[in-house]
């Protein structure tokens, strides 16, 4: 097994786009390391950067104590899941799955055997004399993750290998991934747009925009304390409140109230400067009644979330959203009071974590 080191990294294609802007990574053998972001951010080219795929424009990539940057795919030795699955169609399942260990020389019997025991926690033991054509789409991609997994590679490349799974194989490919990988200790590197499975299953992750990395951290780290606008907006199933605001001595104007000052900004902040006030509504206590503190407003919206709702509230024309218990929801058009828990809440200066 081997880390994963990234030193100014750089990829520009032809016509002057930077996909990867001088990009610095350190990920650490045996890690599970996320890559996540919006469409067109670079995840996936800097997954394929790694790869060998891509040709790095300038930089460096070193997998264990060796450079690889000028290094082909088939030296590199490290094993990728593709989005497209990339299986032969020649080949039945079992055949595709023991490949890799074909091209290294490993005994019929003994990668027959591998790819059997692999197919069968993956739930293909019943599909293993099928060729890919006789496969759905999501069948196809547990045979792209068990070819991956059947091989002794230094590191793991996935590129959104669950996408084509229903949710129920999504999640049981999900938790087999992660128990396969600490098992293994392979260092596994997973792009996903899928902030879900980057928060269940990374043990730190890297957040992209326009070919920079704009945050590194723990998914606890990263959903807790987002180091910028741009972190906060994007992780969470329900967007984080990011409302405008000024300092008003020892308060905050938020929305045309005033709120605490939270906890991890005291002390820190100026009397009059402007600043954007962030809160999850999930750290957003609700209640029909008034009280010091809290953002008020009319219900506009409620949303079903299943054991919980999204209560948004129109606060002074500012949308505010809470997330309140099942059974406890109230009805458009009601009266409305959010209060943010201090010790969850942050703010923002110019666009950074104060």
């Amino acid at each position: 097994m081997a880390a994963i080191e990234l030193r100014g990294l750089t990829k520009v294609y032809p016509g002057g786009v930077k996909a990867l802007d001088s990009l610095d990574l350190d990920i650490p053998d045996g890690e599970f390391f996320a890559l996540l972001g919006p469409s067109g951010c670079g995840k996936t080219t800097l997954l394929r950067t790694i790869a060998g795929l891509e040709t790095a424009t300038g930089g460096a990539v070193v997998i264990g104590e060796r450079d690889v940057t000028g290094v082909q795919p088939g030296g590199r030795d490290v094993a990728m899941v593709f989005q497209d699955y990339a299986l032969f169609p020649h080949m039945d399942v079992t055949d595709n799955i023991a490949y890799p260990l074909r091209i290294k020389k490993v005994a019929k019997g003994a990668r027959r055997e591998k790819a059997e025991e692999v197919g069968a926690r993956l739930g293909l033991d019943h599909l293993m004399d099928r060729r890919p054509g006789q496969l759905s789409g999501g069948q196809q991609q547990r045979v792209a993750l068990a070819r991956v997994m059947a091989t002794q590679a230094q590191a793991f490349l996935f590129d959104e290998p669950l996408s084509n799974l229903d949710a129920r194989l999504r999640l049981e490919a999900r938790t087999f991934l992660k128990k396969l990988q600490r098992e293994l200790g392979v260092t596994t590197v997973f792009v996903t747009h899928d902030q879900a499975e980057a928060l269940a299953m990374a043990d730190r992750m890297a957040v992209m925009e326009a070919g920079h990395i704009r945050q590194i951290g723990t998914p606890v780290e990263v959903f807790q304390r987002p180091a910028n606008t741009f972190v906060a907006g994007f992780i969470g199933s329900t967007p984080m409140n990011l409302l405008d605001g000024a300092v008003r001595g020892d308060t905050l104007e938020v929305a045309g109230c005033k709120v605490a000052v939270p906890i991890a900004a005291e002390g820190r902040l100026t009397d009059g400067e402007k600043i954007v006030y962030g809160v999850r509504p999930e750290y957003m206590a609700y209640s029909a009644g008034p009280a010091e503190g809290v953002l008020s407003g009319k219900v506009a919206i409620v949303e079903n979330l299943g054991a919980s709702h999204l209560v948004t509230l129109d606060v002074n024309d500012v949308l505010v959203q809470a997330v309140v218990p099942e059974g406890s929801e109230p009805a458009v058009g009601d009266d409305g009071h959010a209060l943010p828990r201090r010790d969850r809440a942050l703010v923002y200066r110019d666009g950074e974590l104060v």
